[in-house]
């Protein structure tokens, strides 16, 4: 009697121990962008992954495969995260396109401050792989770029300049945005006490107030 309550009580423990799939699936990413970012994603090892995971082997490739599925798995929720804090912190951020532009860059630095390691994985790593993992790299930044553009396209039709400047000139600033602050964050690291805040306020400086003297009509050209 007392070995079959045991027995019992085994498999009851057992059930509560389960933790389901989507959970599961994220505690493993959450351990795997660490070592990535740790030690880069060739030197990574699934059995590392595993183990600080608390799980087999053969489980983390039972929820993604394999170890570029996982990589890919981090890289793509990672990008999720990023895109979505700036979203959401650019809508709320009142109506002006510039206000926002600034809110969601600051979201963007502050992101990359306090997600280092999702970072490093993002832009340091990826990049530098297989074909498939820079597509969704590229699929990330196109993300970005379409909030960024889409910002500008509204500075630009709040300014009245529409009919001069168009969805090019729009495209054209969100990449230099974009491409600016991926750059500064290598600069952020070796200046820590800027703040996401501080970071934004600067690239508005030097992007922004450039695009308003050509809302306004300025253009700078070469000395014949």
């Amino acid at each position: 009697m007392t070995g079959t309550s045991g027995a019992a009580q085994g498999r009851t423990a057992a059930r509560r121990k389960r933790v389901p799939r989507q959970v599961r699936e994220q505690q493993i990413i959450d351990v795997a962008v660490r070592v990535f970012a740790k030690r880069g994603y060739h030197a990574a090892s699934v059995d590392e992954i595993a183990e600080l995971a608390g799980i087999s082997k053969p489980m983390v490739y039972l929820y993604l495969e394999s170890k570029e599925g996982l990589f890919l798995a981090c890289l793509r929720r990672e990008a999720d995260r990023l895109v979505v804090a700036f979203q959401e912190a650019a809508r709320g951020a009142g109506a002006a396109p510039e206000l926002r532009l600034y809110a969601g860059l600051s979201a963007f630095f502050a992101f990359v401050a306090e997600h280092r390691d999702s970072w490093v994985v993002l832009h340091r790593q990826a990049s530098e792989l297989t074909e498939t993992i820079a597509g969704a790299v590229a699929e990330a930044r196109r993300a970005v770029m379409a909030e960024v553009a889409g910002l500008v396209r509204d500075g630009i039709s709040d300014s009245g300049q529409g009919g001069r400047l168009g969805a090019e000139d729009a495209d054209f600033v969100a990449h230099a945005l974009v491409g600016a602050a991926d750059s500064l964050t290598d600069w952020m690291e070796r200046n820590p006490g800027q703040g996401s805040d501080g970071m934004a306020l600067r690239l508005m400086n030097m992007v922004w107030v450039g695009m308003r003297d050509v809302l306004d009509g300025g253009a700078w050209l070469p000395e014949a």
